[in-house]
């Protein structure tokens, strides 16, 4: 474990992933569950921080509202394409057309139906194939998914922890970091992000090229500056930060 402790309340912007870092990663994106503590440590330190507290991820936003409900965040769902902001506002306009989705959940369809254990995840702007129950079967998903993609334009293929999401190249984790510290509560702050995939290096990038503080959870190389064994150390370093900040707030 490299993690520093949280600075004072009103000088960070925090920043985290969902799967695998806040929740365990499952073997089905929707079998996932945010257990109490993470959720009331959450909730302190979006009080504490003024409300300069985000989650950026790839699933969509009104997933994870679900899952964090009745506690309402500013989220940056589908890595960045779709942005909430403290507000309630959505500002960016980063999401492009979402006709390939057809597309590709049409040419992606018949290896789902052949091969048991596949799961393709279809979302407002991106196509998710899950193999993580088919590990075996990862090069033939990989090809299948660049066979897919192949003629289109503007749509990349983004690898993560047993899947793989074509979507369009116009955001990622770290275009929404960037937009949120554009604005307020975040302007003006340090922002700290935890993530645990290949996916949140471009977060990790941008973060470090603020100047703030990145956290890379669980094993695998990465660019970020501190580090946590795993989900449960993290969330364990969190809840225990979150808890010291409330009690600062009542000195």
């Amino acid at each position: 474990m490299n993690l520093p402790n949280l600075p004072p309340a009103e000088t960070i912007a925090l920043f985290l992933d969902f799967d695998g870092t806040l929740v365990e990663i499952a073997e089905h994106p929707d079998a996932v569950k945010l257990d109490i503590a993470t959720k009331t440590a959450l909730a302190i330190l979006a009080s504490r921080l003024g409300n300069a507290v985000a989650i950026i991820t790839g699933r969509e936003i009104e997933v994870i509202d679900r899952m964090i409900a009745p506690l309402q965040l500013p989220v940056a769902g589908i890595h960045g394409l779709q942005r909430r902001n403290s507000s309630d506002d959505f500002p960016s306009a980063r999401n492009t057309t979402a006709d390939f989705v057809d597309i590709l959940k049409a040419r992606l369809a018949p290896l789902v139906e052949r091969e048991a254990g596949l799961i393709l995840e279809v979302k407002a702007c991106s196509v998710a194939l899950h193999y993580r129950a088919r590990p075996e079967l990862q090069q033939i998903c990989l090809e299948a998914c660049e066979d897919a993609i192949a003629d289109l334009t503007d749509i990349e293929l983004k690898r993560g922890k047993m899947v793989l999401e074509a979507k369009p190249d116009t955001a990622n984790k770290g275009t929404a970091i960037l937009d949120y510290m554009s604005e307020p509560p975040f302007l003006g702050r340090t922002p700290w992000f935890a993530g645990d995939d290949v996916t949140d290096e471009d977060a990790f990038d941008v973060v470090n090229r603020l100047g703030g503080v990145s956290i890379k959870v669980g094993p695998g190389e990465t660019v970020a500056t501190h580090s946590a064994e795993s989900t449960a150390g993290f969330l364990n370093w969190l809840i225990e930060g979150a808890d010291n900040l409330r009690l600062e707030g009542k000195v």
